[in-house]
């Protein structure tokens, strides 16, 4: 009866915070980007849901003053990147990101000056700073195109090692790989997708390319987080095994409710570092704005803009 009544009273406190951010995000013309990654309450607040990027680009094209962005460091530096006029707050300044972190730029200097007729593509799952050093950057879903629509021969591509090899399976170029990797999908590993799949046989498995190699070629489809419900719902396969971040199986069961997901995922403590509370009182307080120098959003923006124009 006790764990009843707690379980109660937990989620009409849950249904308060949410009602008090709804009503405080119309107050102050905001709009509310939730990454597939963040815990389920999340998605409860959001206009929009997705990946990193397309947030990003969908919250540029909105009249809002304030963005809150509820995911990690990079993302709310993109955002801002793309909407340099808007005021973007990331709810806890504490969420950042292992891949992003490997990536210095007095490192990429010396690689730059080591390469010098190489090109710098930087995953967009980087700072603001390194995009500013790059030539243009990618998601895990163009980085091919990316790469050989640009004219150089050489390219540095960081910070993701196991994307780099994958995207150094499908061209002709020299990839310059950087020692950096997700932690999260860098330990799955494959004996233990390959025990699942046995437990599973008719299950699709759809891993994310910032995954080891050995995970990569035991999938049937490689996609970043925004492509992984349209496999799903274009398939006529029930069963699908997920190699990503473990909050993007919630996300699955929701985009594709026909479906059934098995997981084998690790969950990333930055992207599950956002709550409710902390959305509430950053949009309240306008609490951990991020600010970014002029010239860094100039240039970081040419390597966005660039790879938009590229895909």
């Amino acid at each position: 009866m006790q764990l009843r009544q707690a379980i109660t009273k937990s989620d009409e406190e849950t249904e308060k915070l949410i009602q008090l951010v709804l009503e405080l995000k119309k107050q102050k013309n905001a709009v509310i980007l939730v990454h597939n990654y963040q815990i389920p309450d999340m998605y409860k607040i959001a206009d929009f849901i997705g990946d990193s990027l397309e947030l990003s680009k969908q919250a540029a094209k909105t009249d809002a003053d304030i963005i809150l962005f509820c995911g990690v460091k990079f993302m709310a530096e993109t955002a801002k990147i793309l909407s340099p006029k808007k005021t973007v707050l990331l709810p806890n300044l504490e969420a950042g990101c292992s891949l992003a972190d490997m990536a210095a730029p007095n490192q990429l200097e010396k690689m730059k000056k080591k390469h010098p007729k190489a090109a710098v593509v930087s995953y967009v799952n980087t700072s603001a700073e390194i995009k500013a050093m790059s030539d243009v950057c990618c998601t895990s879903m163009n980085a091919v195109k990316i790469v050989n629509a640009l004219p150089n021969e050489e390219i540095i591509f960081l910070p993701d090692k196991n994307l780099g090899k994958y995207v150094q399976e499908k061209t002709k170029k020299k990839i310059i790989l950087w020692d950096g990797y997700c932690s999260i999908h860098h330990e799955l590993n494959a004996k233990a997708l390959t025990d699942l799949k046995k437990q599973n046989p008719n299950a699709k498995i759809i891993a994310h390319p910032e995954c080891q190699e050995d995970v990569l070629q035991v999938a049937d489809h490689i996609c970043g987080t925004g492509g992984m419900a349209k496999f799903a719902n274009s398939n006529d396969t029930k069963d699908f095994i997920v190699v990503t971040e473990c909050g993007m199986t919630e996300k699955l069961r929701e985009d594709a409710p026909d479906k059934n997901f098995h997981s084998f995922c690790n969950i990333c403590p930055y992207m599950k570092a956002t709550t409710l509370p902390m959305a509430l009182n950053s949009l309240e307080n306008n609490q951990n704005e991020i600010i970014l120098p002029q010239d860094i959003i100039v240039k970081a923006g040419k390597a966005l803009n660039r790879m938009l124009e590229f895909a």
